[in-house]
């Protein structure tokens, strides 16, 4: 597949994602937007009511984290990866990544290793009063090292693959 090819499709997958989180926060679909920046309209629309969002259903889950991934652009994947963090807790979060990593293509690969970036995301206390000094938040939802542990594994398993793969075509 040709490399704008690829870039065309990861789009088309980001908008499915992005209008997936929109339709369940009942906004529009952005259809008066040009299809070429619909996704990024809907990745701006969903952010406020998802930021302002204490708790999320869990229906919420798989589209955040699918949107996390398909995002193109590091910077904004955040959005995504920032209230499924607070609503669903890090552990959660990182592990659905991790699975990315392990089963993804190479496109979800590369998305799940942005998000991971951001799922480190600083927990505040005026984000959730379940920081706040007293809050209640189970800490195990935000345990995360034996999570961190299997994605250190698996990244050096694919970087060990790859090494190979290369080292197999150029012989």
């Amino acid at each position: 597949m040709a490399e704008d090819d690829r870039h065309q499709a990861a789009a088309r997958s980001f908008l499915s994602c992005a209008a997936e989180v929109a339709r369940l926060l009942d906004l529009g679909t952005g259809a008066d937007v040009p299809e070429d920046r619909r996704a990024r309209h809907l990745a701006h629309a969903v952010r406020k009511p998802l930021l302002e969002s204490v708790c999320l259903p869990e229906e919420f889950f798989a589209p955040l984290m699918a949107a996390a991934v398909y995002d193109p652009d590091p910077s904004f994947c955040r959005w995504f990866v920032e209230p499924a963090v607070y609503a669903f807790g890090r552990r959660r979060v990182m592990t659905a990544l991790l699975e990315y990593l392990r089963t993804g293509t190479e496109a979800e690969q590369a998305g799940a290793k942005r998000a991971w970036y951001c799922a480190h995301v600083p927990l505040r206390a005026d984000r959730s009063p379940a920081y706040a000094p007293g809050g209640s938040r189970d800490p195990a939802l935000d345990e995360t090292r034996y999570v961190a542990d299997e994605w250190r594994e698996a990244s050096g398993t694919q970087l060990r693959e790859s090494v190979a793969a290369r080292d197999r075509n150029e012989a």
